[in-house]
Formats: structure tokens, C-alpha cells, sequence
């Protein structure tokens, strides 16, 4: 499905900065897949020092920030290029993520993996969107 087009004329400093969402939002994800395999391997060799990295806060700020990057980099691709399937397969990855959140920090591992297959789909949704733009 195509978004109708419009045209647009932007800075070309608001261009550059807009052309790097989605690799930001990338960035981000796999900063996420670091933070999620790193506090699960310190969890495993340090109870006290994991407990600082599994504190909720984290989760909630990157979340939050995930999303917001979601929604610009994935809203403003939509709006530019027409194309809905970037921001919808984008928008699966980041509620995959929010529904991880929900699942018990002791749950064997299952909020670190449902978080991480989110994660990989949000990605995906980013490369979508960047290479709709292209």
C-alpha cells in the first residue's frame, strides 16, 4: 500500500539528519542485542553485578527510546515514500519488545529471547525503510 506523495522541500542539514534515522535506530537495536546478551552472561557469572544491568529502568528508557526513533525514522519513511510495510514490520519488532517487557525477569531466558527476536524485527523494519528510500 502507497501512501499519497508530497512534495518537500527540506534544509539540506534536515535532510542529512533525517537520512539517519533508521541507521540510528539500527544502532540502537544492536546496542539492545549487546545490553541483553551482555547482562544475561554477567547475570550467569555475577548475581550482584548483573542486578545493576537487569535494573527495569534500562529496559524502560530504551524501550521508550526505541520507540520514539520507531516512530520518526518509520513514520517519516512512510509519509516519503509511500510504502506501509517498513513501518508495520517495524511497529511488530517494537510490540514484541513491549510484551517482553511484561514477562518475569526470571522467566528461563523467555524475556531476553522474545526481546531479542523483537528487536532483530524492528531492525528489519528499519532496513526496509531505508532501502524504500533508495
Amino acid at each position: 500500500m502507497r501512501l499519497a506523495m508530497t512534495a518537500h522541500v527540506h534544509h539540506p542539514a534536515i535532510h542529512w539528519i533525517e537520512s539517519r534515522f533508521d541507521g540510528l535506530a539500527i544502532g540502537l537495536s544492536g546496542l539492545c542485542v549487546i545490553h541483553c546478551v551482555a547482562s544475561s552472561v554477567l547475570v550467569a557469572l555475577a548475581a550482584s553485578a548483573g542486578g545493576l544491568l537487569l535494573n527495569p529502568i534500562f529496559h524502560e528508557v530504551g524501550l521508550s527510546i526505541a520507540i520514539l526513533l520507531g516512530v520518526i525514522a518509520l513514520g517519516r519513511g512512510a509519509v516519503s515514500h509511500g510504502y506501509m510495510l517498513p513501518a508495520a514490520v517495524g511497529s511488530f519488532g517494537l510490540g514484541m519488545m513491549a510484551g517482553a517487557m511484561s514477562l518475569p525477569h526470571d522467566s528461563g531466558g523467555g524475556e531476553t529471547l522474545w526481546t531479542l527476536i523483537g528487536v532483530a524485527i524492528l531492525a528489519l523494519g528499519h532496513d526496509l525503510n531505508r532501502r524504500a528510500a533508495n
